[in-house]
């Protein structure tokens, strides 16, 4: 079952009657109407052991919009921005300073049905997808139509047993292939910091990156200087990092975020 993860408030609001939608930014669950939803309370923020299961809904309406195209309609069972520039400070306090007005965001209705009796237990299920996952695997991927040209990058974390965790694609600009690449490996990164995983195991299929990353090829191009150093401080943040080349085949999940982010960019 597909889980979404909801600020303390957020949750009293749900279990109070107050509540029933959600907008969400990069969905990576690829969430659709129909879908039953495992609600989690993150009662404590900074302290994963507190969050707790509060019971299971069902969506029933799934809007798709840039942020600038925000109707009042839209705002239903949802608190209203008194502003653009409102509404843009408090998705890039959740998202990251990459979010602007045409970033879509996907509008979440829902209806909640099952409420978790158990609320004394603030555990979640060890085979959640939505656990704190100590150990992860991230395969990221980086392209550029031109090299310079319109870039992206693409990663998706996986648990041990290959369940997918995260998948996202971000439209970078214009920049080479290279840059592309080390953007996917030290965004991907950044995103698992943030789930708290401690061993990383990554996996790409540039050989330049991770031989540079392992330190058997010198970072000869001065542009890429800056990133490597900022890739290589993230990873000094984790008990462990390895770095494993592999074929473009099986970095297929990565690139197709890729060429969904490019995609996506060329038609906007």
């Amino acid at each position: 079952m597909k889980a979404l993860k909801l600020d303390h408030e957020l949750a009293k609001l749900v279990l109070s009657g107050r509540k029933r939608s959600t907008w969400r930014l990069f969905d990576d669950k690829d969430l659709s109407v129909g879908d039953e939803i495992r609600l989690i309370d993150k009662v404590d923020q900074n302290r994963p052991e507190t969050w707790r299961v509060i019971g299971t809904a069902k969506i029933n309406t799934v809007i798709q919009k840039r942020l600038k195209d925000i109707e009042p309609a839209d705002y239903e069972n949802h608190e209203r921005y008194e502003s653009p520039e409102q509404m843009l400070k408090t998705f890039r306090k959740y998202y990251g300073n990459d979010v602007n007005l045409d970033t879509i965001v996907k509008i979440i209705r829902f209806d909640f049905y099952n409420k978790d009796e158990n609320e004394s237990n603030p555990r979640l299920p060890v085979d959640d997808k939505t656990s704190i996952l100590k150990e992860v695997k991230l395969f990221a991927d980086g392209g550029s139509r031109g090299n310079p040209g319109p870039s992206a990058l693409g990663y998706v974390i996986l648990s041990m047993n290959d369940q997918i965790v995260v998948k996202k694609g971000e439209y970078l600009g214009i920049t080479t292939n290279n840059q592309a690449e080390y953007q996917a490996l030290k965004t991907g990164l950044e995103e698992a910091a943030r789930m708290r995983a401690e061993i990383v195991h990554v996996y790409m299929d540039s050989l330049l990156v991770i031989n540079q990353m392992l330190g058997v090829f010198k970072v000869k191009n001065r542009d890429l200087w800056p990133i490597h150093a900022a890739v290589k401080d993230i990873a000094a943040g984790f008990k462990k990092v390895t770095y494993t080349h592999v074929p473009r085949n099986m970095n297929k999940i990565a690139d197709a975020a890729v060429n969904e982010a490019l995609d996506h960019a060329e038609k906007h």
